[in-house]
């Protein structure tokens, strides 16, 4: 993939050095940077979830995301299996904007299944970010750390469906802990993919049961 990929490394001192992440206590030093990142992306809504999504929460993130595109949000993910994958292809299908933060180096991509995912996103003007350098394999530990710039570049994040034990609830943990919002999908109670989303609600995020929940918080209207 390297030989492909024309990056540039950027530093808080660069101008388009997302303004949102710069607010976070442990901003990047750097970022590895493929395609077009902005100062101020416009309404930068993180939208993450499982890898293994069932076909409700497949069907939620298409038509949430589409519709969020659709009204000039930005949709920012982790390019993951699952509702990652989803979110960003629902971006670019609704002509809209997204940006995906990387959990390794552009050498190591990850996973590979979306590397064409992540040359689209870049062709339609998005961006594929990155703190690791080129170098840098995925680890146990780089996912979680990328959790944060996710939230962080965000105004805030919405989980789509993740059970108890998600990557997606760390994202909304750092989104707490960097005074973002929190929003969350209902679901069935006796579906574990819900359990994590159901109980985020209990302790306080935003339910969403359509687009609108999300830019009545945004100030938003749909026309």
């Amino acid at each position: 993939m390297s030989t492909i990929i024309k990056y540039q490394k950027i530093t808080p001192q660069d101008k388009n050095y997302p303004q949102l992440l710069k607010e976070i206590p442990d901003s990047p030093h750097k970022l590895y940077v493929w395609g077009v990142l902005k100062q101020k992306e416009k309404y930068p809504l993180a939208v993450v979830g499982t890898r293994k999504v069932s076909n409700y929460g497949k069907q939620v993130t298409i038509e949430l995301v589409k519709e969020l595109a659709k009204q000039g949000l930005t949709i920012i993910s982790g390019l993951a299996l699952g509702v990652d994958g989803i979110s960003h292809q629902a971006a670019l299908d609704a002509n809209g904007r997204t940006i995906a933060v990387l959990g390794s180096g552009f050498d190591h991509l990850y996973p590979q299944e979306h590397a064409k995912l992540a040359n689209d996103i870049v062709k339609s003007g998005g961006a594929i970010i990155t703190e690791y350098p080129p170098d840098a394999k995925p680890t146990q530990k780089t996912f979680p750390a990328r959790n944060r710039i996710i939230a962080g570049m965000s105004l805030g994040v919405l989980v789509i469906e993740a059970p108890m034990r998600s990557g997606a609830l760390i994202t909304a943990r750092h989104a707490l802990e960097q005074n973002r919002d929190v929003f969350a999908v209902p679901g069935s109670i006796y579906n574990k993919n819900s359990a994590g989303t159901n109980n985020l609600i209990k302790m306080g995020a935003k339910p969403v049961t359509s687009p609108e929940d999300i830019l009545e918080s945004f100030n938003l209207q749909l026309p």
